[in-house]
């Protein structure tokens, strides 16, 4: 009876141990599920911010929408890292870190919104930025020591394809407005493998407040200087700037440092390959413009190049 007691005692142990492991096998597998989920998220929230500018700087100028962009997100972000008592950058880090804010924040934006309100299309501007991954290659393949293998190569040449493809019928553009389309296209590029060498470690929340903390001024000076900073529309300029501050700055900046701290530059650089048809496609469902069949085939091209030059 004592053998027979002993037994049961430990097959209900056993069970315990294996409904113990089963439900950490699956609270495990949670994590791992919404962690694979980022990068579509940050897709979509990251095309979404050029919908948001074309509203946005046809209410106000675009350096001020820059400068308003930034100092709000910059003040919350604040608020949320002084709350969570993480640590700040500081010394030679807080150069840094203001560095690359300069770059992926102040360089970027104040030239893509700059090109947008001179009447550049939203999705041509996503087509620039498209090239981010073949830029991001390059350098952090002589910065940072990358190995780029042929099938990435390979995923990049078609991804490009894709998004040629996805925009070719907006292609109304200005010679001023394309050259800041691409020296906003560099500021980002630069400014990601600037972070991924020199700012790893820093907490997100923190390092991307400083990033809009430091941008802000800049735009500040520019919008008083360069322009006549006035609204025309507060209901689009507000709601705008309320999508482009909480869910692009805030949202997609932070997912973008998580991305960066987890993976390859190149690797999250091949996200952006999506943005274009991704962006043509809010377009046509936020401000109804018909997707196009070029467009439909650039989304295959993108996500098929996307796929090929995310695998090693």
């Amino acid at each position: 009876m004592a053998d027979r007691d002993h037994l049961e005692l430990a097959e209900v142990e056993a069970g315990a141990e294996a409904d113990a492991g089963s439900r950490t096998a699956v609270d495990a597998a949670a994590p791992t599920r919404a962690t694979a989920a980022i990068p579509a998220v940050f897709v979509v929230l990251w095309s979404s911010a050029f919908v948001a500018a074309v509203i946005g700087t046809d209410a106000a100028p675009p350096l001020l929408l820059t400068f308003s962009r930034f100092a709000v997100a910059g003040v919350l972000l604040a608020i949320v890292a002084l709350a969570a008592k993480v640590p700040w950058p500081r010394g030679r880090m807080l150069l840094h870190v203001i560095v690359v804010g300069l770059l992926m924040q102040a360089v970027q934006f104040g030239a893509f919104y700059t090109a947008i309100g001179a009447g550049l299309p939203g999705g041509v501007v996503a087509l620039v930025q498209g090239f981010n991954p073949v830029l991001i290659a390059l350098l952090a393949g002589f910065l940072l020591g990358e190995e780029i293998t042929g099938r990435q190569w390979l995923g990049f040449a078609i991804g490009g394809a894709g998004v040629a493809l996805a925009v070719a019928g907006a292609l109304h553009f200005s010679t001023g407005a394309i050259v800041l389309s691409f020296v906003g296209l560099l500021g980002l590029s630069v400014g990601t493998v600037y972070q991924k060498r020199y700012t790893q470690g820093v907490d997100v929340r923190s390092g991307t407040a400083v990033h809009f903390l430091a941008g802000a001024p800049v735009m500040g000076v520019l919008t008083l200087t360069l322009e006549d900073p006035e609204v025309t529309d507060w209901g689009a300029f507000g709601g705008a700037l309320a999508w482009i501050v909480l869910i692009n700055s805030v949202g997609t900046f932070l997912l973008l440092n998580f991305m960066l701290k987890k993976q390859s530059a190149s690797r999250v650089g091949t996200l952006f390959f999506l943005t274009p048809a991704v962006t043509a496609l809010l377009a046509w469902i936020v401000i109804g413009q018909t997707l196009s069949l070029s467009a439909i085939i650039g989304l295959l091209l993108g996500g098929a190049g996307v796929l090929l030059a995310a695998r090693k």
